[in-house]
């Protein structure tokens, strides 16, 4: 079973508790139903968070900085991000204004973008004249060049960042070394990614 499908069974379970607490109390059927049909409102919602969970997330960002408990803090011009639970560095990102959900790895040459971001953010792919062959860890990709206008991290900016876009990434966007060549520094600080623009002082 895909982890997709594992998330929609678990939450299907979680829903089969209310209404069985529901139908236990004996209540009129009309009250029933009509908590019935909340609880499947709501655990509608949550199955369509966890399954797009990587569009979502961006979108949460300000109500979780507002709380305390974002993944990606600002001091000043510097941006850090705590790694999440599966060892990994996730960033909040604008690609040309629209908010996504980025795996930062310095292991990736070149920054990558799904076919639905690349589409979201309005990228030329006509520009991309010889397609590109990656090596990836599922064996080789074809991928169109392009150019992202504006990426933004926290307030760090790059212009014109190439990348490489194609349908192989499924809905993975990574972040790779060229945007982080850009930077004055970057660094790993215990399970806290450490990233500074040109020009900084901090």
């Amino acid at each position: 079973m895909s982890d997709r499908g594992a998330d929609v069974a678990y939450l299907a379970l979680m829903l089969i508790l209310p209404v069985s607490a529901l139908m236990a109390r004996r209540l009129p059927i009309g009250s029933v139903m009509k908590m019935v049909l909340a609880w499947v409102a709501i655990f509608g919602v949550l199955i369509v968070i966890v399954g797009n969970w990587g569009r979502v997330a961006p979108m949460l960002q300000p109500i979780a900085d507002t709380l305390g408990i974002s993944d990606q803090s600002v001091s000043g011009s510097t941006v850090r991000i705590r790694m999440a639970q599966d060892g990994h560095f996730w960033a909040a990102v604008s690609v040309n204004g629209v908010a996504r959900r980025m795996l930062v790895d310095s292991g990736a040459t070149t920054t990558a973008l799904s076919s639905a971001t690349a589409e979201a953010a309005g990228l030329d792919l006509s520009e991309s004249i010889m397609p590109a062959v990656l090596d990836t860890a599922n064996g080789p990709v074809t991928a169109k060049h392009a150019t992202i206008a504006k990426l933004d991290i926290g307030g760090i900016q790059a212009i014109d960042l190439p990348a490489v876009v194609s349908p192989a990434f499924s809905d993975t966007d990574v972040i790779g070394m060229n945007f982080l060549s850009r930077l004055k520094s970057w660094r790993v600080e215990g399970e806290m990614l450490v990233l500074e623009p040109k020009g900084s002082d901090n």
